[in-house]
């Protein structure tokens, strides 16, 4: 472990001589890709720095305390190797994690598609409820938000909303939320105040880059129509709505947003690589877990993660066992106790599963 923090260390500094090169510097792609490689190590660094110095410490501090010392500086000693000791199993556990394989999706900005499911309006309200979430939650991230499709429903709510979230580390934070949600709560339309029981359904997908995921021109299909809108009624006279179909897995995006088809084909591009890259990774996810299970997962679709309880304010985590009396606060963007618990709870089973395996 401590060769492979060590060689860590040497490729962090040589990465600092590289980015002050002149050379590098005037080549964008290649400083922006080592500029990203050096902040990914950076965190590594910095504990096994303070690793050595806090290791450094306690053999210093020992062999303080094998010379003869007065009672009040043995006592001192003492104190401090002890704090020293503790710090030492701290950074330990903490370089475990760092060292952990990281999920190569980890840094990419994402694609998240909520759809109202089981529960008609009071699915499609609650979809926008976690629209407004998700939204909130990416504002404190300082993430930006982009719809690319909305299919907005009669009373404010949402049969589906697709958005693009970027930033830093977006999809290392927000994929775990895939799944089925589920809300429990008085709808606003019940004259009888029963509580009923909606799902809205999320999807988040890395967003995948050309390089990628090569989709050849060949393997798709392109239809273009008139944008309706609500009741039917025709957008604009030109065809600028688009349908893109990749016929080897018949995965069909229509986009119809925007007056230009340019515009709408680019849209409908980026979320169509994403479903794409996405399917192809559930694919060999599903090979994995065969042999072994994730513990949170990014896997089933269909699987209900969360509920949200508004007559008790609660939200509970299924897949580990959360229960936060907060929902008023998770709902208004808050979500960092709970995306804190799912990654510190993944990287756990993940270093029991190397230390078993």
């Amino acid at each position: 472990m401590y060769d492979q923090l060590q060689s860590i260390e040497d490729r962090y500094e040589e990465l600092g001589e590289l980015l002050s090169d002149p050379e590098v510097i005037s080549d964008t792609k290649r400083f922006m890709e080592l500029s990203k490689e050096e902040a990914n190590t950076r965190e590594t660094v910095e504990v096994y720095r303070r690793y050595k110095t806090v290791v450094d410490g306690i053999s210093d501090t020992e062999e303080l305390l094998g010379e003869s010392l007065d009672a009040d500086m043995a006592e001192m000693a003492k104190e401090e190797l002890s704090d020293l000791k503790k710090e030492k199993e701290v950074l330990e556990e903490r370089i475990k994690i760092l060292l952990l394989p990281k999920d190569p999706n980890d840094d990419k900005n994402i694609i998240m598609e909520i759809r109202g499911a089981a529960g008609g309006d009071e699915a499609a309200l609650f979809a926008g409820d976690l629209f407004n979430m998700y939204q909130k939650y990416a504002e404190s991230q300082g993430w930006r938000v982009e719809v690319l499709e909305a299919n907005v429903t009669g009373i404010g709510g949402y049969k589906e909303v697709i958005m693009m979230i970027t930033g830093e580390n977006v999809y290392s934070k927000l994929k775990y939320e895939s799944g089925a949600h589920r809300v429990q709560r008085v709808p606003s339309t019940e004259s009888q105040g029963r509580i009923h029981t909606s799902t809205s359904t999320v999807v988040v997908m890395p967003e995948a880059e050309e390089v990628e995921i090569d989709i050849a021109d060949k393997d798709i299909r392109t239809d273009i129509y008139h944008a309706s809108g609500a009741g039917g009624q025709h957008v604009n006279k030109t065809a600028s709505a688009v349908r893109l179909t990749h016929l080897p897995t018949g995965i069909a995006v229509a986009m119809q947003d925007e007056r230009s088809q340019i515009k709408n084909r680019e849209k409908a591009m980026k979320i169509l690589r994403a479903r794409v890259y996405d399917q192809i990774s559930q694919e060999a996810q599903s090979e994995y877990d065969a042999s072994r299970k994730s513990a949170v997962g990014t896997g089933d679709r269909s699987e209900r993660i969360r509920t949200y309880n508004f007559p008790q304010n609660r939200v509970t985590d299924h897949r580990i066992g959360l229960t936060i009396q907060k929902l008023d606060q998770i709902l208004a963007g808050k979500l960092d106790e709970i995306v804190d618990a799912l990654v510190l709870y993944d990287q756990t089973s993940k270093l029991e599963e190397m230390q078993n395996g």
